[in-house]
């Protein structure tokens, strides 16, 4: 038996995928069978002609932030104003990147936002971050610092845990591999230096830049990040393998201990 379209938690007031259950629903007719104009449709119709016409002939700049983030509400809820959504997620969020950085489970958490959506603006976020990341592939890390910044900032600043990666690098100071050794809590990564040194040898890398996230959005390192470093640049040197910079994340920044002369 087909189910219908709504949650099975017993509130038949919300649609289980918000984007088919506007996209699906017809417009009404009259008695003579002639389709009517709703009255909210004639509101968003047009507001949302007019900012693609902006769009279109302006680009972004003719945009504020919640109007970039209703065009493309538009594309995924098909059949409802999205400019109080829009609003909403920068108000709970702060910034896009906020936006684009929560959690699917907090997304759904603001009015309109279902799981469909929520999975889809994350979608949009991964290719954010691979795109970003494209960036560094073959070119030597070290001469295109601010693509690595701008990189880490955008998959890990708005990360509610502590996360701690790594960049892998070639003799050239070419990126090999990232990769994601440690999620923690949200004040603390447990890492083991002999860990991080076993796979650079794995990888066959012969620097590393390491990098993690503060949650609280503070990049100033702790005495525990400080000492977990010297740790791994005492284990990894007599390999033959260099640590380049520890890069602490922030939500508004970033900190690296060897630009304060920690490392």
């Amino acid at each position: 038996m087909t189910k219908p379209p709504f949650s099975s938690e017993g509130d038949h007031s919300q649609p289980a995928d918000e984007r088919g259950f506007f996209a699906e629903q017809q417009p009404k007719r009259s008695s003579l069978g002639v389709p009517t104009v709703q009255q909210d449709d004639a509101h968003y119709h047009g507001h949302r002609d007019r900012l693609r016409t902006r769009y279109r002939d302006h680009g972004d700049t003719a945009l504020a932030d919640y109007e970039i983030l209703e065009l493309l509400l538009f594309r995924l809820i098909p059949r409802r104003d999205t400019k109080p959504i829009a609003k909403a997620l920068l108000e709970r969020f702060g910034t896009l990147a906020g936006v684009f950085g929560a959690s699917p489970a907090l997304l759904q958490e603001v009015k309109g936002i279902g799981e469909a959506v929520a999975f889809d603006l994350k979608l949009i976020s991964t290719v954010a971050h691979r795109t970003l990341k494209s960036e560094l592939k073959g070119k030597q890390v070290l001469a295109s610092w601010s693509s690595v910044i701008d990189y880490c900032h955008a998959a890990m600043a708005h990360e509610t845990r502590e996360q701690f990666r790594i960049l892998f690098l070639d003799k050239r100071n070419a990126l090999i591999a990232d990769e994601v050794q440690q999620t923690g809590t949200v004040d603390h990564t447990p890492v083991y230096p002999r860990e991080v040194v076993k796979r650079a040898l794995e990888l066959s890398a012969t620097a590393l830049i390491l990098v993690h996230n503060h949650p609280s959005g503070d990049p100033t390192p702790s005495r525990a990040d400080i000492e977990m470093t010297k740790m791994i640049v005492d284990t990894a040197k007599p390999l033959g393998i260099t640590v380049h910079d520890h890069i602490i994340i922030g939500k508004d920044g970033h900190a690296s201990l060897k630009g304060l002369r920690l490392i």
